[in-house]
């Protein structure tokens, strides 16, 4: 037998196990590419009515993007809408989609390469825990946000309306808040509501062009409205007989309308001459025009939106000479009213101080569709919020001398408010997120909306209790008793946060252990080199270092008569005075009676027990109570 013989029976023998080992192959391999092919439908790329001009030549590669987001948007809320999830399921599939999307762009003759180009990682639309809250499907959304929150009622029906439109955005923003409130460092959340508000809200659903234009925010096409222009000139033609009876209807909702923006301007104008009057001569504040906003803000893009919660959100601006600010608008006018609009711009323009975050200018503007709207203009802030700045996802690791650099900033700046201003103003807010960083990583106080002006003379003021739960004084939280020394307490928790890296309240043990409480123990079993944060421990000298500490347990001591004011405080961190035996204390804050004694007080007072709100710049929350 030779040599092509045998290779002929071996190949015989061995032919039948390859076509099956290729077989197997084969479908494992189509079974594969079967489980990560995009779900999505994306026909209606080609005839969805949206405008395609910003991503034609010349292409407007901001706003093309913002369009293909919208676009590609549709796509994931029908995904949602059928199958209860918020993502697609791997990479894999998210790139297959991306790649459909591209396809469908071509036969419209934009560039694919604009793909690749607005969407850098394809895995910003796969399923991820840490995107909203743990959120990956609509049950996990509904035990988040409840079964009926305020997009029920607000985005379901015809959103072409643009009254109709604002009311449903504002609603949007609320369910954001809360969002972030329960997951501060989420990044989706927003993108999660508008999803949500799309398909499972809306009856009309994702494709529907008014849904798409107010909820997605696509831009949409002009073209096509010759049509609806025609079947209007029939219907006027139809009824030409009636032209009188029409015209005459028209002149009385023109007179009728006329007359409420006659006493609405009225109003603007009334409101508008008390702002201006509560900026004081001198202080460098402006009185922007909204049309700067806008242009500042590309027209309130949601890629300049740094902050948003409850009361408001906080854009990032650049005017017209460079100058980066931040600009926040006020939202819930009608529970706050202008009077607390009014009184917040007159606090801020009295302060003039280098810890303290400066108003660069206000704008009051009334809109026919929107209503009234109330801006604040800040000096921006690149370096964010105390805040974030300890957080794991800081983009800085404090060093031991910029915490130090911090401490004495914030002091300096409540050292201005209590003695350098009469009458004295009482912040009420003083937390880690309410302390801005600049470029230099030097501290600025920022947020005076709960603010308050005490009287020459007067020891303290009997006032509702507003501010945050872990921060407020102890006499302030039960009896409403507001002093400088509420600021002092404070201002002891933020010291005790910058010094240990530790949030204020430790909710990984029950009961919540305070961090008042911790350090007490600490410091008073000799421990006190145990409360530094061990990204600084070994950073500077221990002695300075304690001091620190030790200032920040006596300012934040329960009582009140015990705690330094912030000029004694001052001095003790800068070595001028001795720092006293630490005093004993009552029960610790911590304990249940404090707690529950605590709650029975403000029950009792009908005031609401005090929680997180959020500050100025962050994307957490900015409820507050009062």
């Amino acid at each position: 037998m030779n040599v092509f013989q045998k290779m002929h029976n071996q190949n015989s023998l061995f032919l039948p196990f390859i076509l099956f080992t290729f077989f197997i192959f084969s479908s494992s391999f189509a079974a594969t590419i079967s489980s990560s092919s995009c779900p999505m439908d994306l026909s209606y790329v080609e005839t969805f009515p949206w405008d395609t001009s910003t991503c034609r030549d010349p292409i407007d590669t901001q706003h093309c993007c913002q369009s293909l987001l919208s676009l590609f948007g549709i796509g994931l809320a029908q995904h949602l809408k059928e199958t209860s999830l918020f993502q697609l399921p791997n990479e894999n599939t998210s790139t297959n989609c991306l790649q459909d999307f591209k396809l469908k762009l071509s036969s419209l003759k934009i560039q694919p390469s604009l793909v690749p180009s607005c969407f850098q990682n394809s895995t910003q639309f796969v399923t991820n825990s840490s995107s909203c809250a743990g959120i990956k499907n609509i049950q996990d959304w509904k035990q988040k946000v409840g079964i009926f929150s305020p997009l029920d009622t607000s985005c379901d029906g015809d959103l072409s309306d643009e009254s109709k439109c604002s009311i449903c955005t504002e609603s949007g923003f609320k369910v954001t808040s809360q969002l972030n409130a329960i997951d501060p460092n989420a990044t989706k959340c927003f993108y999660f509501t508008i999803l949500y508000a799309t398909a499972i809200v809306n009856k009309f659903g994702p494709t529907d062009v008014g849904t798409a234009g107010c909820i997605l925010g696509l831009p949409l096409s002009t073209k096509g409205s010759s049509n609806k222009d025609q079947i209007l000139k029939l219907v006027f033609g139809l009824l030409g007989a009636f032209v009188g009876v029409v015209l005459a209807f028209v002149l009385i909702v023109m007179y009728k309308k006329w007359n409420k923006m006659r006493r609405e301007n009225i109003y603007h104008r009334s409101v508008e001459n008390s702002v201006r009057d509560s900026v004081l001569p001198n202080t460098g504040s402006k009185w922007f025009h909204i049309s700067e906003l806008e242009k500042a803000t590309n027209k309130f893009s949601q890629k300049n939106l740094i902050g948003q919660g409850g009361d408001g959100v906080v854009y990032k601006g650049t005017l017209s000479d460079g100058t980066l600010v931040a600009i926040k608008e006020i939202f819930d006018l009608d529970t706050r009213g202008d009077e607390e609009f009014c009184y917040e711009v007159e606090i801020i323009s009295k302060i003039k101080h280098r810890n303290l975050v400066a108003l660069r200018g206000c704008c009051v503007a009334s809109h026919n569709l929107r209503g009234k709207r109330r801006f604040l203009v800040y000096d921006y802030m690149p370096n964010g919020s105390l805040s974030y700045q300890l957080s794991i996802n800081g983009a800085n690791k404090l060093t031991w001398p910029q915490r130090k650099n911090i401490i004495l900033d914030v002091a300096k700046g409540l050292a201005y408010l209590h003695y350098e201003i009469k009458p004295p103003i009482y912040h009420r807010d003083i937390k880690a997120t309410n302390i801005l960083l600049d470029s230099k990583m030097r501290a600025k106080v920022a947020d005076f909306g709960l603010a308050k002006q005490g009287n020459e003379g007067q020891t303290h003021l009997t006032t509702r209790v507003a501010g945050t739960y872990g921060y407020l004084a102890p006499e302030y939280a039960l009896y409403g008793q507001l002093t400088e020394k509420s600021d002092v307490y404070s201002f002891g928790i933020v010291i005790l946060e910058i010094m240990s890296g530790r949030k204020v309240l430790d909710t990984m043990n029950s009961p919540v252990v305070l961090i008042t409480d911790w350090a007490w123990t600490l410091a008073k079993g000799g421990k006190v080199c145990e409360i530094f944060d061990d990204k600084v421990r070994d950073e500077g000298p221990e002695k300075i270092m304690e001091r620190f500490v030790l200032v920040g347990i006596l300012c934040a001591h329960a009582m009140v008569a015990l705690r330094p004011t912030i000029a004694e405080a001052l001095k003790m961190l800068e070595g001028d005075i001795d720092i006293p035996t630490l005093p004993d204390r009552p029960v610790p804050l911590g304990h249940e009676s404090f707690q529950s004694s605590l709650f029975n007080g403000l029950q009792s007072s009908g005031r609401s027990t005090p929680y997180y709100n959020s500050s100025f710049y962050s994307t957490t929350s900015m409820n507050t109570i009062s």
